[in-house]
């Protein structure tokens, strides 16, 4: 009997290691081609991948602008509660003078046998309580009424400033947390382009990544025909850093984003601008495409998330994406969404 199940269970065994072998075999059929020829994707042409990468960076450069844009709100929030914690502090300060002015009184009064109710109220240790009796404070009728007073002023408008500041702070940290969220979304948008490019040969990514040679300078013709001296300056300024790296966030010196490049055009020329581009179309007199002139804001896409400074003859100079340097562009690159002139 034992040697009949052992034989038996060579059998099975037999069986499944057959079976098992049959099935590595076909797969390893179907790995290496023997079941027929195996269907790799294809590998996606230049305009394609192309394409695809200026769909993300236009996505990440509308994230890119948000985020600008809730930077300064989290900038001029943050000097606000600093202006307010100083002002603040300055406050306290008066106050605690004015309230050893107001000790010595009570000192001497005190040792002359009594302590006034209302210098009691003002020298508290808790305000709260000192407000919520300030009617006290006005029955009182001493000579000291108006000191007394000037301290319950103090006291109230310390409490607004610290109810200011608290404001400011919610501000604040709602504004960095935006700025965090845009953040995400342009790092995902701008590594998901550079996997793209990568599919594409060296050579590939050479010729997308070309630029216009450096000029010199601005052209004469050029600055000529600005309609001002600002808007002239702004223009040689742009010329100037044609082949500098796009970085998103950046107002250079060496690198820029679109509104950054635009930004530190005009500051060169003196002239304060909005850090966005949806900001920066409302900074100046709008204009018709037909009407330009060298040293305009040219603005694309419906969404208003990119911006050039034109140049004449159809051409801008912008910051397009981190996979091309600041360059000069036909304006039909992209579409057209409107000009200012900002001098």
């Amino acid at each position: 009997m034992a040697a009949h199940r052992r034989s038996r269970q060579r059998a099975v065994w037999g069986r499944t290691a057959r079976t098992a072998a049959t099935i590595a075999l076909a797969g390893a059929a179907t790995a290496t081609g023997f079941d027929g020829p195996a269907h790799a994707e294809p590998r996606p042409t230049p305009e394609r991948v192309g394409a695809d990468v200026d769909r993300l960076h236009r996505q990440a450069e509308a994230a890119t602008e948000k985020y600008n844009g809730a930077k300064e709100k989290a900038e001029s929030a943050q000097q606000r509660l600093r202006s307010l914690q100083d002002e603040s502090a300055r406050r306290r300060a008066r106050l605690n003078a004015a309230r050893d002015a107001l000790g010595s009184v009570a000192a001497a009064q005190y040792r002359s046998g009594g302590l006034d109710p209302a210098l009691r109220l003002v020298l508290s240790e808790d305000p709260d309580g000192y407000l919520d009796g300030t009617a006290l404070a006005e029955r009182a009728g001493t000579r000291h009424k108006a000191e007394v007073g000037r301290v319950r002023t103090q006291l109230q408008e310390i409490e607004q400033l610290r109810g200011a500041a608290r404001i400011e702070a919610k501000s604040l940290t709602s504004h960095r947390a935006e700025m965090r969220r845009h953040k995400k979304t342009v790092t995902g948008k701008l590594t998901a382009a550079r996997r793209l490019l990568s599919r594409l040969t060296p050579e590939q990514r050479a010729d997308r990544a070309a630029g216009t040679p450096r000029p010199s300078g601005a052209p004469a013709s050029v600055t000529s025909r600005a309609p001002g001296a600002r808007a002239a300056e702004a223009v040689a300024y742009a010329y100037r850093k044609i082949g500098s790296p796009y970085v998103w966030g950046a107002t250079g010196p060496d690198a820029f984003d679109c509104s950054g490049l635009v930004q530190a055009a005009y500051r060169s020329a003196g002239v304060s601008l909005p850090r966005t581009t949806y900001a920066q179309i409302n900074a100046g007199r709008r204009v018709a495409r037909s009407a330009l002139l060298p040293g305009d804001l040219v603005f694309f896409y419906s969404g208003i998330s990119h911006v050039g400074i034109y140049v004449g003859d159809g051409r801008m100079i912008h910051a397009p994406n981190p996979s091309a340097p600041v360059r000069l562009a036909p304006l039909d690159e992209m579409p057209f969404a409107g000009a200012t002139r900002v001098s």
